[in-house]
């Protein structure tokens, strides 16, 4: 489990949330409850993305603040690893 700061703004639209210390992974809806469930899965899209280009993850940094936001608080992402395997016709018997 890694866990990554969320910060949220409260705006007269809504809620615009935003984890801080993983670059791109923003969010908005029309509550807080909302944006947080929409955040939690920006935050497992973005990770996948990383992982299929066989980039790293952003090392979670507790420190990092943003003096605008309204709420910070701590978001967890928790990965699992899964295997595949597809099995293709054999065109070479064909």
């Amino acid at each position: 489990m890694l866990t990554y700061k969320a910060m949220y703004k409260f705006l007269e639209e809504g809620v615009h949330g935003e984890v801080l210390d993983f670059p791109g992974t923003i969010s908005f809806a029309e509550d807080l409850n909302k944006t947080r469930r929409s955040l939690a899965n920006a935050l497992v899209d973005m990770a996948e993305v990383n992982l299929s280009r066989g980039e790293s993850l952003p090392k979670p940094d507790a420190s990092i603040t943003d003096p605008e936001a309204d709420l910070e608080e701590p978001i967890h992402l928790i990965l699992s690893a899964a295997s595949r395997i597809q099995v293709l016709p054999d065109l070479a018997a064909s």
